[in-house]
């Protein structure tokens, strides 16, 4: 695994500058420049707007109290899409402005989702009863009130 994301770190710069090139000498120097400008414009636009959006979906989850994983994958991926937007490079505007997408957001979950199971750690956590036969059994040591000392 660290393999592919070391081959991805030293492929993706290279993807980037080929498609810069390929841009530059279709459309020249100045609209190249201008559509990476505009698509960080536009791309900051849309993160607010959704980030916002996200802010308040996880609020309202907190406030009837559901579990927000939905709501929490969303802003993991805002995140992520925010930072696409700041490097620079068409390759990585498309992958950000498809993330601030929320059609893209829930494909992208649901497909995640199936594959991962939550487990509810409250039911883990219980009081010992004195009823409990692991209380006073053979690996209990007891103290007297003499053997006790408060630091």
């Amino acid at each position: 695994m660290a393999r592919y994301f070391a081959f991805g770190l030293i492929l993706l710069p290279i993807i980037e500058i080929a498609i810069f090139i390929k841009v530059g000498q279709t459309i020249g120097l100045f609209p190249t420049l201008g559509l990476v400008i505009g698509a960080a414009v536009l791309g900051g636009l849309l993160l607010r707007q959704q980030g916002l959006s996200v802010l308040t979906q996880l609020r309202s989850n907190v406030n009837s109290g559901r579990m927000p994983g939905k709501t929490i994958a969303d802003a993991m991926m805002i995140g992520l899409a925010s930072i696409f937007l700041v490097l620079p490079g068409f390759l990585s505007d498309i992958v950000a402005l498809a993330l601030l997408v929320p059609p893209v957001r829930s494909w992208i979950y649901s497909t995640l989702a199936s594959r991962v199971t939550v487990v509810d750690t409250t039911s883990y956590r219980r009081q010992a009863s004195p009823d409990d036969p692991r209380v006073g059994g053979p690996g209990t040591i007891d103290l007297d009130e003499d053997d006790y000392r408060p630091q």
